[in-house]
Order: C-alpha cells, then structure tokens, then sequence
C-alpha cells in the first residue's frame, strides 16, 4: 500500500510517518521504480503500536525501549511491565501536580471577584514574590 492509504489505515499523518522513518522507529519501505513508497501489513502493525504508545503518553525513549523489547521473541514481560509502570508512576505525578495547580488557580481567580476593578489580586498575586 502506499502511504496515503497506510495514513488512513493507521490514523496518522504522512508527515508524521516520514518522521517515524526518519528517526528508524519505523522501518524504511520498499520503493517501486519510481521512487513510490510500498508498505506492508507489518508497517501498518508497526505504526498501529506507535501510535497507540504515543497516545498513552510515551516519549519517543520509551517507544524505541517497547518496540525493542517486542521484536525479541522471548518478549520480556517483566521488562515490558517495568517500562509501563514507571510510566503510570510519570503520569499519576503530573496528575499530582496538575490538581496543585488547578487548586493555586482556582484559589488566584476566586480573589477576582467580579474582575471589573482597576486592581487585579491575580495579578498582584503572580508578581509578588
């Protein structure tokens, strides 16, 4: 298949493959004689998993490790599970740290009551030391 059709396949980009490739996360394709990209059912399966990683918040690092451990055939869970938990460690953090700030924003904005003064405690708030 071409790219436009493994695009739509897979829900992702043509630049966004191109990437892929270029950076050897996704292997490069076979051509035809005129330089035309051709991919096959394991592209589509390659970037399906990509994808789906991406989606769940991996960093690129953390793709590469996946994708390495997944192309061994004894398939290291245990590895596997490693890397996806000290991911959901990351992600309960940033939720952590996303509901500290939503609790300091909400706090900052309740402070403008009305917002129709000439003074703004939210401003005064974020530049005070």
């Amino acid at each position: 298949m071409q790219i436009g059709a493994l695009a739509e396949r897979t829900r992702c980009k043509i630049e966004t493959i191109r990437f892929y490739e270029k950076i050897g996360v996704l292997p490069a394709p076979a051509r035809t004689g005129g330089g035309t990209r051709v991919y096959s059912p394991a592209h589509v399966s390659r970037l399906t998993f990509i994808r789906r990683t991406r989606e769940l918040g991996f960093t690129l690092d953390e793709v590469r490790a996946l994708l390495r451990l997944a192309d061994e055939r004894d398939r290291p869970c245990g590895e596997v599970k490693s890397l996806a938990t000290a991911h959901l460690a990351d992600i309960k953090a940033k939720i952590k740290d996303l509901r500290a700030m939503q609790m300091a924003l909400a706090d900052l904005t309740a402070k403008c009551e009305t917002g129709d003064g000439m003074d703004c405690p939210l401003i005064e708030a974020l530049s005070n030391p």
